[in-house]
This record gives C-alpha cells, structure tokens and sequence, in this order.
C-alpha cells in the first residue's frame, strides 16, 4: 500500500473492492487506537510504518477469512463491548432475539428471579439481561475455562455484578446437590447446534471454537440434553429459552413436549428465520 495519511491508506484498501468499508475502517481504528469517526475527521493524518505494516496484516488475514471480531478483540452485543478471543463464539444479532424474548416474555415486575445461562461463552446473553435486570440473580455456566475468563473480564469492563460464573458441563455442577437442587425461574440457552456436516462450517464460522458450533452426531444431541435435563431445575411456571438453527425448531417444540413442557412457542430472528423456542415448566 502507498501513502501514509489515513485517507491515502483507506483508499488503497477499499480500492481492491474485497473487504466492506466498515471492515476497513474497523481495522485501521483498531491499528490507530481511535474511533472510526476520528477517521474521517483528521483524514489528513499521516501514520507510521509500523502503524501501517500491521494494518497491512489485518487487512491480509480478514481477506483470508478470519473474523473482524477476533482481528480486533472486540464485538458490540446489546450495546456492550464485549471482549471477544478464539476461545468464545462471535456474538451474533440473532442471539439478540433471545434477549428480547426473555424481556418480553418474562413480567419485568416479577422482581428477584434467579436465572441459568447454559453456555455462556463471552457472558453475552447473560450481561444483556443482567444490564436490564439488576435484580436478578444470574448463573452463567460454561464448561470451557478460557471462555470464563473472557465473561468475566466483560463483566467487569461493563460494571456488572449480578451475575456469577461457574465452569460446568450444562448440569453438572449442580448435580452433587441431590434432593436440593437449585431451581430457576428461567433457564436460557444458546448451545451448539451445528451439524459436522453443515455447508456453514467452511466459511467464517471455521475460525470459531467447534466445540461450542458443532453437536454430535448431527447438530441435536444438545439440544436434547438440555431439554430432556432441565425440569429439576426448574420452579413451576419456570421457563426454557433454547436457540437453535433455522430448520431445527420442530425437533426442538417435540422435544419439549415429550420432557413436559406446555406453552411452547417458537420466534424468528430478524432474517426471518425460525430461531428461538421457549416453553414453560407446569
């Protein structure tokens, strides 16, 4: 690339026609340690060679397919800034619709809920409710210790304090309880629900832990598990938000049925694809 003046570098980049603007712009805010709106505001700014040598990199490796998130540490969910590693999954907008049903679903008046976020990986889901329910005592469970160490850095970047993080596969931390086990008002989950063979798998998506994507044999066994799993630890009335992919919501509500859940309900994402189940413990 030639030139060193933020504009002249912008140029060169979005010139190939391979990355987005907002790619571009992203990366070279992240190199420069500065807003994209500082970009545009001192175009005329001249940057250094090594300042323009690691932009280069980035702008190699996106090309190649790696995610701006992991590029530059960071991914925005429910307007959060979350940290963001290799060891976690990207927070996606779909994941926002969980949220939102959760909200919408469950009586803001209900006071101090207790509530389960099963594989919480970068805190997302469960910082997004903990922000707008201070009140409620959130458990967030994820069975990967890197991926806790990154929820709870985002805890504390965003000054939350009402959630506690515990390594666990799904239940079993809660297993040795026996007889009194704790029992939730809401469990939530966004478990992995891809399938080894799915076409999505060679794409961005390869650069994402697979342990938290891919559920073995064929994208359902989690799905199961939880459902199948949940309702000890469940109050009555208590509810069950599980994502899931687009084709899988018939399983999913069956599921459900057979582990005796009632008004089960599914919701669609933004793209209009089905995306969210939810079901209630009589």
């Amino acid at each position: 690339m030639k030139g060193n003046s933020i504009q002249g570098i912008l140029s060169i980049a979005l010139s190939a026609r391979v990355l987005t603007p907002l790619d571009v712009e992203l990366l070279l805010a992240h190199v420069l340690g500065v807003s994209r709106t500082y970009l545009h505001t001192w175009h005329e700014k001249i940057i250094t060679e090594q300042q323009k040598e690691a932009f280069e990199s980035l702008v190699a490796r996106r090309t190649a397919g790696e995610p701006v998130a992991y590029l530059i540490g960071s991914k925005e969910f429910w307007s959060l800034p979350l940290v963001v590693s290799k060891a976690v999954l990207i927070p996606r907008p779909e994941t926002e619709c969980v949220v939102a049903l959760v909200l919408d679903k469950v009586n803001k008046a209900s006071g101090n809920l207790r509530v389960l976020d099963l594989g919480t990986g970068s805190g997302a889901i469960a910082l997004a409710l903990a922000i707008e329910r201070p009140l409620w005592n959130i458990t967030a469970v994820d069975r990967s210790r890197a991926a806790l160490e990154i929820a709870v850095l985002n805890a504390k970047n965003n000054l939350i304090t009402n959630v506690e993080f515990i390594q666990s596969d799904w239940f079993s931390c809660f297993e040795a309880m026996g007889p009194k086990k704790i029992a939730f008002d809401i469990i939530v989950g966004n478990p992995p629900y891809i399938s080894p063979n799915d076409i999505h798998l060679a794409g961005e998506i390869r650069y994402e832990p697979q342990e938290a994507l891919i559920s073995l044999p064929d994208g359902l066994q989690d799905l199961k598990k939880i459902t199948r799993e949940a309702p000890p630890y469940l109050v009555s009335k208590g509810w069950l938000f599980l994502e899931h992919g687009f084709d899988q919501s018939v399983f999913v509500k069956k599921t459900m049925e057979s582990a005796g859940f009632t008004e089960i309900q599914t919701y669609k994402d933004l793209a209009d694809l089905n995306r969210v189940t939810f079901g209630r413990k009589p």
